[in-house]
């Protein structure tokens, strides 16, 4: 495969991702490991390329979304968890336009 076909292909795998972690909203957050399994297994593959950026940071994504999920649902019962809850969510969709909207520009991720 030529290095163009093979960067093309790793894109459609970024796009997949991104999708993945929208649909997590709706699916009680399957999709979110799906997309992050797909993550590892393909990480060597973008190094060096401007799709590593994204890889790590829709990596950094699901690792920010299941801490702060976590600890929003252990906080839920003493009354805080919803203030922990609002913000990983808002931040999650954040980081999914930021990265999605840069992947179509075909441009890295600034962190």
């Amino acid at each position: 495969m030529k290095d163009a076909e093979k960067l093309q292909s790793l894109k459609k795998l970024a796009t997949t991702v991104y999708l993945c972690q929208v649909l997590a909203f709706g699916f009680a957050g399957l999709p979110l490991l799906v997309g992050v399994f797909i993550n590892f297994m393909n990480r060597d593959e973008v190094k060096g390329t401007w799709l590593e950026s994204h890889f790590n940071w829709q990596i950094n994504t699901v690792w920010m979304a299941l801490a702060g999920f976590a600890l929003g649902g252990l906080t839920f019962e003493m009354g805080i968890g919803l203030f922990i809850l609002i913000p990983t969510v808002i931040l999650m969709v954040y980081r999914i336009v930021i990265g999605w909207n840069a992947l179509n520009l075909n441009k890295p991720v600034k962190e």
